[in-house]
């Protein structure tokens, strides 16, 4: 009996090693993962993603209904006072000497746009905290801050008699007492310092008169 040659030996393992793979090719066993093929197929990623920190909105602080307010301007030169009430607004600047303006306006979001005579105007913005902005009298213009005005502290009016003829006067009434005011009578337009105020009386002494003073609020006082 004749042994098979080397030639047969080897195409019958040729044979074996193809049919083999076609079973593996049929059965989808046997064949090595290509690499990435999981995550194309869609499986979850490892990668974590990052997310952006969600931003705060800042605080606001809202604008009081009513308000008043009184201080100085930047470097001294004047006094003013501001009294807000249900979006109308009132303002008085003086220097305690010549220089003073009444001003008042509507108010919109803590927004200020008061107008006075002679050019006189007054913008700015408030909050609970303080009244700040720039004012122009006199052909003066200054720059402000002023705080919260607590009874007795504030603005005053009042309209007495100088030698019988009609006069205004306006005080600005500070947090710690000290006063400021003007004087002006009707026929000459003249203006001196106003006399004394006590503010918790309301009253004052003019040409040897008593006289009560008006605390003006933002819809009181006109001009």
């Amino acid at each position: 009996m004749k042994h098979p040659g080397p030639l047969f030996t080897l195409l019958a393992g040729v044979a074996l090693a193809g049919g083999i793979g076609m079973a593996n090719l049929a059965t989808g066993t046997g064949a090595p993962p290509v690499a990435g093929a999981a995550n194309a197929a869609g499986a979850p990623s490892t990668t974590q993603q990052t997310q952006s920190p969600t931003t705060q909105p800042a605080k606001t602080v809202d604008a009081p209904a009513r308000a008043d307010y009184a201080g100085h301007v930047d470097g001294g030169g004047a006094s003013v006072a501001v009294s807000v009430r249900d979006g109308h607004a009132i303002a008085y600047v003086c220097d305690g000497k010549k220089v003073e303006a009444w001003l008042q306006g509507v108010t919109v979001g803590g927004k200020l746009d008061l107008k006075g005579t002679k050019g006189a105007n007054l913008a700015g913005s408030y909050d609970a905290t303080a009244v700040t902005g720039s004012v122009t009298a006199g052909g003066k213009t200054w720059q402000f801050t002023a705080g919260p005005a607590k009874n007795p502290a504030g603005l005053y009016r009042a309209a007495p008699k100088v030698k019988g003829k009609g006069a205004n006067v306006g005080w600005i009434v500070q947090a710690d007492g000290s006063q400021v005011g003007i004087l002006t009578t009707d026929d000459d337009q003249q203006s001196i310092a106003a006399p004394a105020l006590d503010p918790a009386a309301g009253t004052a002494t003019v040409d040897g008169a008593p006289v009560t003073a008006e605390a003006i609020s933002g819809i009181a006082g006109g001009f």
